[in-house]
C-alpha cells in the first residue's frame, strides 16, 4: 500500500491540475483576452443572433450570394456534424453530384461566364466554410445584383468591404465572407 499512495497522490493532483486548474485558466484567459472569438465570433444584429462569422449558412434565394456545397449530415451547415462527403475523386456519385451543381449553377447564373468556379461546386473538408474566394464571388454578382435592382459596382464594392486580405500576401489568399456580406446585403436594402 505504501508504494500505490504516491501514485494515486500523484493521479489526483495531475486530475486536478489538468481537469480543473488549466481549463478554468484558458477559460479566464480567453475570455479576458479574445471575448468576441471565446465565445463563438457571433454575428449579432437588433440584439438578435444571426450566425457565426466562422460558420457557412445555406443561402439559396437569388439575391444572396451562394457559398460553398456543404456535405455535414442531417443537414447542409450543421456544425454538430462538421465532415465532408468522403467520396474519392473515382467515385461517380462525386461527378453526378458535380455535374448537377454545374447544371444548376449555370441555370442560376445565366449571365456569368460559363466557366463555373469549383469551389462553387465541390464541398469542402468540414462542410462549414464560411468563405469564397474573391472570384468565386465575382462570378455570382450579375444574378445578385439583378435580383437585388443593384448595380453590379455597388455589389462589388460591398464584396471588397467584406474581403478579409491576409496580412502578408505570401502566407494566404484573400477570402470573401459570405455571411457577412449577405447581412450587408439585407442591411442596405432596409436604408
Amino acid at each position: 500500500m505504501t508504494m500505490l499512495r504516491p501514485a494515486i497522490l500523484l493521479f489526483i493532483l495531475l486530475s486536478l491540475v489538468t481537469g480543473g486548474l488549466y481549463p478554468l485558466i484558458t477559460t479566464a484567459l480567453g475570455q479576458w483576452l479574445f471575448p468576441d472569438q471565446a465565445n463563438g465570433s457571433l454575428i449579432i444584429q437588433n440584439g438578435e443572433t444571426r450566425g457565426s462569422r466562422l460558420i457557412g449558412q445555406g443561402f439559396t434565394d437569388a439575391g444572396y450570394f451562394h457559398g460553398r456545397p456543404s456535405a455535414t449530415a442531417e443537414s447542409p451547415y450543421n456544425p454538430m456534424a462538421s465532415g465532408g462527403s468522403n467520396l474519392a475523386g473515382s467515385n461517380p456519385a462525386l461527378d453526378d453530384a458535380i455535374t448537377e451543381r454545374v447544371t444548376a449553377l449555370r441555370q442560376a447564373n445565366p449571365q456569368a461566364s460559363r466557366d463555373v468556379p469549383v469551389e462553387l461546386v465541390t464541398a469542402s473538408a468540414s462542410g462549414l466554410d464560411y468563405g469564397l474566394s474573391p472570384e468565386a464571388v465575382v462570378w455570382q454578382i450579375p444574378r445578385v445584383a439583378a435580383a437585388r435592382k443593384l448595380s453590379t459596382d455597388e455589389v462589388r464594392h460591398l464584396m471588397d468591404a467584406h474581403t478579409q486580405k491576409p496580412l502578408v500576401s505570401f502566407i494566404g489568399m484573400p477570402v470573401v465572407n459570405i455571411v457577412e456580406l449577405n447581412l450587408a446585403l439585407d442591411a442596405q436594402r432596409k436604408n
